[in-house]
C-alpha cells in the first residue's frame, strides 16, 4: 500500500486539516501517516479558539520514523502553526524523502484577500520557502498573491492568474495548481507545469455557496488519488468533483453546520470515482 505523510494541524472540531485529511486519504486506498503541527480546539474561523503548537514533536517524530526505516511516497503539508515550523518541516522532508517521493504543499494561510487570524504579514515569506521545494503547490488566488508579493485582486483575468502562477514556479515549484480559479466566466482548477510551460484547466459548475475547509478537502482528495496511481488530470477532476459534491450535499441539508461541509456523506462518491478510474487503468 502507498503511504503519505501529511504534516498539518489537528483542529479538534471544524472539519478541516487532519480531521478531513485522514479519512479522505484513507478512502482513496492510501495509508496516511501524520505529523501534527498543532492542536486547536476549533479551526480559526471560530472566535476564542485555543492553540497548542507541537514544535517540539516535529523533529523527534521524523527521527523515529527514520530510525525505523519508514519510507513515504509523498509528503503533503497543510496548516502550520507558526513561521518557525517551516524550517523544521523542510528538514523533515529532506531527511526522509527519496528520489520517488512527491512533495505536495498546500500553503494554507489565507482566503478572500486576507491572512488567517493566527498569521502576520511576514508569514508568507516563510511559507514561500516551503513552496520552493514543492513538486506540486496548491494555493488559492489569495495565497498565490501573498506568496509572490502580488497585489490581490478580487476579480482577475487569465493573464493575471498566469502571471502569479509563473511567479510561484520561478520560486521553485514544479507544478502550480490554482484552486477555485474564477476568471472570464470560467470556474474550476487551473494548473501550470513549469517543465513544459503549459497551462491546463478543469472546468466545473460554480456552486453558489462558500464553506470553510473545502481547500483541505480538495488537497487531500487530489493527493490521495495521485499517490494511489491515477493520472494528474484524473486526480484533479476527482478532487474537484468530490469537493463540489460535498458542497452540494451540505447546501441541501437543512441542519448542516456552518463551520464546514458534510464531506462524510460524500465519501462513497469519492470511493466510486477512484475505483472507476482505477479500473480504466487496469
Amino acid at each position: 500500500m502507498k503511504r503519505i505523510a501529511t504534516i498539518q494541524d489537528i483542529s479538534c472540531l471544524g472539519k478541516c486539516s487532519l480531521t478531513v485529511a485522514l479519512p479522505i486519504i484513507s478512502a482513496t486506498g492510501v495509508e496516511a501517516a501524520i505529523i501534527p503541527t498543532a492542536v486547536l480546539s476549533t479551526h480559526t474561523m471560530f472566535s476564542g479558539f485555543t492553540c497548542k503548537d507541537l514544535d517540539d514533536q516535529i523533529i523527534p517524530i521524523a527521527e523515529h520514523w527514520k530510525k525505523e526505516g519508514f519510507e513515504f511516497d509523498a509528503f503533503y503539508t497543510g496548516y502550520l502553526a507558526n513561521a518557525a515550523q517551516v524550517d523544521k518541516v523542510i528538514s523533515v522532508i529532506n531527511s526522509l524523502k527519496t528520489d520517488k517521493t512527491k512533495i505536495i504543499i498546500d500553503p494554507a494561510m489565507a482566503d478572500n484577500g486576507k491572512m488567517y487570524p493566527a498569521f502576520d504579514s511576514d508569514f508568507p515569506k516563510e511559507m514561500a520557502k516551503l513552496c520552493s521545494i514543492a513538486d506540486i503547490v496548491l494555493p488559492n488566488i489569495t495565497e498565490a498573491c501573498f506568496l509572490t508579493g502580488t497585489e490581490y485582486r478580487e476579480t482577475y483575468d487569465l493573464d493575471f492568474a498566469k502571471e502569479v502562477m509563473k511567479k510561484l514556479a520561478d520560486n521553485g515549484a514544479k507544478t502550480v495548481v490554482l484552486t477555485g480559479a474564477a476568471f472570464d466566466g470560467k470556474y474550476g482548477v487551473l494548473w501550470y507545469e513549469s517543465e513544459t510551460d503549459m497551462f491546463r484547466m478543469y472546468e466545473q459548475e460554480r456552486l453558489d455557496a462558500s464553506f470553510h475547509g473545502t481547500g483541505d478537502i480538495f488537497s487531500s482528495a487530489f493527493t490521495g488519488s495521485l499517490i494511489r496511481g491515477l493520472s494528474f488530470e484524473s486526480s484533479v477532476a476527482i478532487a474537484a468533483e468530490y469537493t463540489a459534491e460535498c458542497i452540494r450535499i451540505t447546501k441541501n441539508t437543512p441542519d448542516a453546520n456552518w463551520y464546514g461541509v458534510d464531506f462524510e456523506r460524500a465519501i462513497s462518491y469519492l470511493v466510486e470515482r477512484i475505483e472507476s478510474d482505477q479500473m480504466l487503468l487496469d
